[in-house]
C-alpha cells in the first residue's frame, strides 16, 4: 500500500532554494520550484537569471511520515505550519503556478494583505480562462493569484479589455 502524498511547503535557508531542491531530487523526492527570468545588470554585462518565485519556499511532495527525511538536507529549514498543521498546497494551485510561469507573463509577488478585488474572467492573452480577482494598483489593473498556504499572492498586470467582470 502506498502512503497517501501531497504537496507541503519548504522553507529553505536564503538563497539556497535550488541547492535544496536538487538534493531532494536527487534522493527521489518530487520537488517543484517555481522559477522565472530575469535580466541582471552589472557594471560589465547583462545576464539573465532564473531567480526562484517565492523567495525561501519549495514545494515538496511526499508523505507526512517522510517529512523528517526531506528535512535531512542541507538547505532545508522547516516546513511551514499553521496552528500546528503542516501546511498543504492543492495540486490546483501547482498547477495554477506552473500555467503562469509557463505563459512568461510578467509576476510580482506581494507578501502583504491584499484586499478582496472584483470577480473576473480573462478573455484574451496567455492567461485566458482564467477566472478570479482583479485589483488596481498605481491605477493598472492586477490579476490575483492567492497562494494561502505561504500567505503570498502572484499579480499579474491584465488591461482591463482583456476582463470580463463576473457578477456573483
Amino acid at each position: 500500500m502506498s502512503e497517501k502524498t501531497n504537496w507541503f511547503v519548504m522553507y529553505t535557508a536564503p538563497r539556497a532554494e535550488k541547492k535544496v531542491a536538487q538534493r531532494l531530487v536527487e534522493k527521489g523526492t518530487e520537488v517543484y520550484l517555481p522559477l522565472i527570468e530575469e535580466v541582471r545588470q552589472w557594471s560589465d554585462r547583462k545576464k539573465k537569471v532564473k531567480r526562484p518565485l517565492f523567495n525561501g519556499y519549495i514545494f515538496v511532495r511526499t508523505s507526512r511520515e517522510r517529512l523528517w527525511e526531506a528535512l535531512q538536507v542541507s538547505g532545508a529549514v522547516k516546513f511551514v505550519n499553521f496552528s500546528g498543521e503542516h501546511a498543504v498546497v492543492q495540486q490546483s494551485e501547482i498547477d495554477t503556478i506552473k500555467r503562469i510561469i509557463e505563459t512568461g507573463v510578467a509576476v510580482e509577488v506581494e507578501t502583504e494583505n491584499i484586499e478582496k478585488g472584483e470577480n473576473v474572467r480573462i478573455l484574451g492573452g496567455p492567461l485566458q480562462g482564467f477566472e478570479g480577482e482583479c485589483v488596481q494598483k498605481s491605477n493598472q489593473d492586477y490579476f490575483i493569484i492567492r497562494i494561502p498556504s505561504i500567505n503570498q499572492s502572484m499579480l499579474v498586470n491584465v488591461p482591463r479589455k482583456f476582463l470580463e467582470v463576473l457578477k456573483v
